[in-house]
């Protein structure tokens, strides 16, 4: 009855979102920015339900890329969050980056952003490196084509990540429907983000009343 420490739980692991901002997201061509803002919105707003330890990083935010998706701004604003901005395309070499991740305390990382072959793969190899469980969520990252994308979670894996998706992840934090601390706040995220499935939990809830 034990379930596997390979399992994602609230409590441990700390989930990094890499400049998911404007400028990235123009010359991702692997998903369309529909399905990534909504995937982004399920993982944002997933972690904020279950209190994730969560780090947002942007990158030359003022000068080049841009503000960050309103669907993470909406659950972790700019003012309260500290976002970190940097300069270098590897997130793990930006100290202050480096600081904020390592800080959280959690062994095993989960990953998101954008391009998939420059700011996931960077950051997700080195943590490796240092010995950290690395996780990926691959729909809610893109890169500049679905070659590019495919290879950089291909050459991740290889390395020894754990790639999974958006859904997945909120679902494997849930775990059972009968955590009704969370289930409306799940349910609620599902139904406005979640495509077919969330058109399904509105469809039962709606049909239940009768």
């Amino acid at each position: 009855m034990k379930p596997s420490s390979n399992l994602l739980s609230p409590s441990n692991h700390a989930l990094v979102l890499i400049d998911f901002e404007g400028q990235m997201a123009f010359a991702t061509k692997s998903i369309s920015t529909t399905e990534l803002r909504n995937n982004t919105a399920i993982v944002a707003g997933a972690s904020k339900i279950f209190n994730v330890p969560t780090v947002v990083t942007t990158v030359a935010e003022a000068s080049f890329s841009g503000p960050v998706f309103p669907e993470i701004e909406e659950v972790y604003p700019q003012a309260t969050s500290g976002y970190i901005d940097r300069t270098s395309m590897n997130t793990w070499e930006d100290p202050a980056a480096y600081k904020a991740i390592t800080g959280k305390g959690k062994q095993k990382l989960v990953m998101a952003g954008l391009w998939t072959s420059v700011c996931i793969v960077g950051p997700a190899l080195s943590a490796i490196e240092e010995g950290y469980t690395v996780y990926v969520i691959t729909d809610a990252c893109g890169d500049v084509s679905t070659e590019a994308h495919e290879r950089a979670v291909q050459r991740m894996v290889h390395a020894g990540v754990i790639p999974i998706t958006s859904i997945q992840y909120l679902l494997e934090l849930q775990r059972d429907w009968a955590r009704q601390e969370t289930y409306v706040a799940v349910t609620d995220l599902v139904k406005k983000y979640g495509g077919a499935y969330g058109t399904g939990i509105h469809y039962a809830h709606h049909m239940l009343q009768h």
